[in-house]
């Protein structure tokens, strides 16, 4: 019954200050649905690319066609010299420039292995990846023309030609994710993420509101001053709606957008509460380890963005300095994304991801280790701003 009180006590808090309406509702949605919709082509499409086409023949108007035609790439100016398409470059009006020197065409048909350049920026890495292999295929694909005019000019049959091209075939099967869709990757991770962040936030600052208001304690005496108690019914009401906020994004991430889920969604909906708890297991420990609204609440926003960069999604943790891939493990977001992309993502029996689970769940027992702390800090410590 206490319990309940207590969480009645924390439903007309929640009700009354319209920081936790924006927390702990609007703005996780606002950031799930731009996130997902930022990245709804999946890929980064028609990227404006530059050309320099000094040789100016039919080939190389082939070749600067196929480019335009590429999904990635989009032919947006021609330049006269180098140094504009460069200048280009650094306007940022283009990502990318081909260069096709004089003479290109005649040193092809003579088989005198002409120099084709292309420059492209690495500012935006995806952007400067898929535009690199674009470019390369494009120069590539120079030679190859020549060389099969040339070889069926010489009798050579179509099979024998392409063997001759191209020796070796890539037959490439990305698992479960076969349209290369960076939403898929991306916003599995970012979304969570960032309501991690929410929740470490929400969780220290209703707990630090407690003594900055002076209400401490009122609501310690709720509870018989009994810290369990007092805990329970407060993080009860925000569990339920973090928990229900995880229920929407999977609702909308993989039920109606069709994000791939081999694992099941029984997985999901586990991994999720499984992850609230360790989210508020962290803030509360937190807020113990350092007993002040504006230190605590500094730490769980640090914590939330260092877990962007070790949770493994875009830079392995494997090719990272080994005090690094220590320090990855002390991060829930790193073991809440290892098991969706074991369980989840790749199907993959739970007893493979064992040990992010048991660390998720070490997480949300943080708080038996300053549960002491923190009703010192209820009963005796005086807020000081």
């Amino acid at each position: 019954m206490q319990v309940l009180r207590i969480a009645s006590r924390e439903c007309g808090i929640l009700i009354k200050n319209p920081i936790y309406l924006f927390c702990m509702v609007l703005f996780p949605i606002t950031v799930l649905m731009f996130f997902v919709s930022m990245m709804k082509n999946g890929q980064p499409v028609d990227m404006p690319v530059g050309v320099v086409d000094l040789d100016n023949t039919s080939t190389t108007h082939a070749l600067v066609r196929k480019l335009d035609s590429f999904q990635s790439s989009h032919v947006v100016g021609h330049y006269a010299t180098m140094s504009d398409a460069r200048q280009a470059i650094q306007r940022n009006e283009i990502y990318a420039f081909i260069y096709f020197p004089e003479g290109t065409t005649e040193a092809l048909l003579s088989s005198r292995q002409p120099k084709i350049s292309f420059y492209y920026s690495y500012s935006s890495v995806t952007a400067g990846a898929l535009l690199y292999r674009d470019l390369k295929t494009i120069s590539t694909l120079g030679s190859a023309a020549v060389g099969q005019a040339t070889m069926r000019a010489k009798g050579f049959t179509d099979k024998q030609i392409s063997t001759f091209l191209q020796p070796i075939v890539v037959d490439l099967h990305p698992i479960n994710n076969p349209w290369v869709n960076y939403n898929v990757y991306l916003s599995t991770m970012i979304v969570p993420g960032l309501f991690l962040l929410f929740i470490f936030l929400v969780t220290t600052y209703s707990i630090g509101t407690e003594l900055k208001f002076n209400d401490a304690k009122q609501w310690m005496s709720m509870a018989d001053n009994n810290i369990y108690i007092a805990l329970t019914g407060k993080l009860l009401p925000q569990f339920l709606i973090f928990v229900s906020l995880f229920m929407f994004y999977i609702y909308y991430v993989f039920g109606h957008l069709g994000f791939p889920h081999p694992g099941g969604t029984a997985r999901l909906v586990a991994l999720s509460v499984l992850t609230v708890l360790a989210a508020q297991g962290f803030g509360v420990f937190a807020f113990g380890l350092f007993p002040s609204l504006r230190m605590s609440m500094s730490i769980c926003s640090l914590w939330a963005m260092l877990s962007f960069t070790t949770a493994g999604s875009t830079f392995p943790i494997q090719a990272m300095d080994t005090p690094i891939q220590a320090l990855a493990q002390l991060f829930p977001l790193r073991h809440y994304y290892m098991t969706y992309q074991i369980c989840i993502f790749n199907g993959y029996p739970l007893t493979d991801a064992l040990y992010h689970i048991g660390m998720l769940a070490l997480f949300a027992l943080l708080p038996l280790f300053v549960v002491h702390i923190i009703r010192k800090a209820m009963l005796e410590y005086v807020y000081i701003p």
